[in-house]
C-alpha cells in the first residue's frame, strides 16, 4: 500500500511514483537569499540550488545529486562551449547557494490547490538538506544557504540563462 494515498502501490498515482530528490540548478552571475529583509546568504557567480527532499529520500539520493551538482559542467570553457564544472569554473563561478524548496513537489493533477504530500517531513528534510550541504563544502566549494522553513526571497541574475532540472532518480 502506498503511505501517501493509501491504494495498492500499482493503483497509485500520487506517493509511490515520487521517491526522488529534486533539484533546480541555475547559474548565475549573482544570488542572495533573505529573511525578513536580512541577507543570510549571497555568492558571486555560481550556482543556485533549489533542493526538494520526498518524503522517500535518502543520504544516497543526496549523495548523487551533490555530485551531480558539482560534476554539471556547465560553464564556459576558454573556447565558449559548456564544459566546465562549477569546481573548475572556479575562476569565474565557483560558489554555490542552496535554497530549501518543499513546493518543488507541488501536485497540481487534482484542482488548483497544490498538495505537498509527497514532501519529506521537516525533520528529515532538514537532515537531508544539511547533509547535501555538506557534501557539496566537502567538495572544497563555497556554500552558502538559505534559512530552513523561513519565508525567503530569493534574488538572482541567472546567467546564459542556464537552469537544470534534476532528480536521484534520473527521471528528468
Amino acid at each position: 500500500m502506498c503511505a501517501v494515498c493509501g491504494l495498492p502501490i500499482a493503483d497509485c498515482k500520487l506517493g509511490a511514483t515520487i521517491t526522488a530528490m529534486r533539484a533546480v540548478i541555475q547559474r548565475v552571475s549573482r544570488c542572495q537569499v533573505s529573511v525578513a529583509g536580512i541577507v543570510v546568504g549571497k555568492i558571486g557567480p555560481g550556482l543556485l540550488v533549489l533542493l526538494g527532499v520526498a518524503t522517500a529520500d535518502t543520504e544516497a539520493a543526496a549523495d548523487y545529486l551533490a555530485d551531480k551538482v558539482i560534476g554539471l559542467r556547465i560553464f564556459e570553457d576558454a573556447e565558449g562551449k559548456m564544459n566546465l564544472s562549477v569546481k573548475e569554473a572556479e575562476a569565474t563561478g565557483g560558489e554555490v547557494l542552496v535554497v530549501s524548496q518543499f513546493t518543488l513537489y507541488g501536485d497540481t493533477r487534482h484542482g488548483r490547490r497544490p498538495s505537498f504530500i509527497t514532501a519529506a517531513r521537516p525533520e528529515e528534510a532538514r537532515r537531508l538538506y544539511e547533509y547535501f550541504v555538506e557534501k557539496i563544502r566537502t567538495a572544497g566549494l563555497r556554500c552558502e544557504t538559505g534559512e530552513f522553513q523561513a519565508m525567503m526571497d530569493v534574488e538572482l541574475v541567472n546567467s546564459g540563462p542556464v537552469t537544470i532540472m534534476l532528480d536521484s532518480e534520473k527521471t528528468i
